[in-house]
């Protein structure tokens, strides 16, 4: 990757609006997620809504990719391409969405429970979205790119999960991906210094069991080596003053769920009207 290319508060609240995009196009679908519907319907209805918002979906052709959304259940852990096959009662999928608009990205993901999980499960997915907020607290001004991944792999390997090492969150901008990259694993006061104007995807993907990896001869889609589940929560983050500030938001997910949390108030902007 090149030099880690710091953004103007002009070009953050661009960033903001395309983050936005993404936020409400997983709100969308949180209310399409249901077992017998197939993910390849939810990509379309994806697709349609980006374009409705006058932007246009960021994965489709990126790196050839063929679809809208990465869609990986169960034990896909991340870069699932969209298929006719049916969700099914009690699985879990991770839909990660990319959009493009004025020139600059939106990027983050959300993991679903399709109707009711299992006990062990639904804790992989609280323990999964908890640590994404841990490495958020931990993207502050003059900390490390270590200290943030520190922060992830202790929340998560202390429950005994396997963090995922191949795969990292990234800088974001006029590009997808940008310096710097941000492993969910690390060392306290290792890496590249945080600066103001720094906007960052970050994004633990945390599996079950093995923390070991495979991927399918598709050439994208990625599965943890055991076969267990793995869970994916991303969001976009700038350093502003300082502080993390969130650009997207699972607020409207949470709507269309009729959930009621307060998780995102620490790092959200005053001006964010929902």
């Amino acid at each position: 990757m090149s030099e880690i290319i710091l953004k103007t508060k002009q070009e953050i609240e661009l960033m903001r609006e395309s983050a936005l995009i993404v936020s409400k196009t997983l709100g969308m679908l949180a209310s399409e997620i249901k077992p017998g519907v197939s993910t390849l319907k939810l990509d379309r209805l994806a697709y349609d809504f980006i374009k409705e918002q006058g932007a246009e979906p960021g994965f489709l052709g990126l790196y050839d990719f063929p679809n809208t959304l990465c869609m990986s259940p169960n034990a896909q852990v991340v870069h699932g391409i969209p298929n006719d096959s049916l969700l099914v009662e009690g699985d879990i999928i991770s839909i990660d969405c990319g959009v493009l608009k004025n020139g600059y990205y939106g990027d983050h993901a959300y993991t679903f429970a399709v109707g009711e999980i299992d006990v062990e499960t639904e804790k992989l997915l609280r323990i999964t979205k908890e640590s994404l907020y841990e490495g958020i607290n931990a993207f502050q001004l003059n900390n490390r790119i270590g200290d943030l991944g520190y922060a992830i792999q202790h929340y998560c390997e202390k429950e005994g999960y396997g963090v995922v090492r191949e795969l990292v969150g990234h800088g974001l901008g006029e590009t997808m991906h940008e310096a710097p990259e941000v492993p969910n694993y690390g060392k306290r006061g290792r890496g590249k210094k945080f600066l103001n104007g720094m906007v960052l995807a970050i994004e633990p993907m945390i599996n079950m069991g093995t923390h070991r990896i495979k991927q399918l001869k598709d050439g994208w889609t990625i599965l943890t080596a055991d076969g267990k589940p793995s869970a994916h929560f991303e969001h976009n983050v700038a350093l502003v003053e300082g502080k993390p500030e969130l650009l997207s938001t699972f607020e409207y997910i949470y709507k269309a769920m009729d959930v009621s949390t307060e998780e995102e108030l620490p790092y959200r902007s005053n001006s964010l009207i929902l």
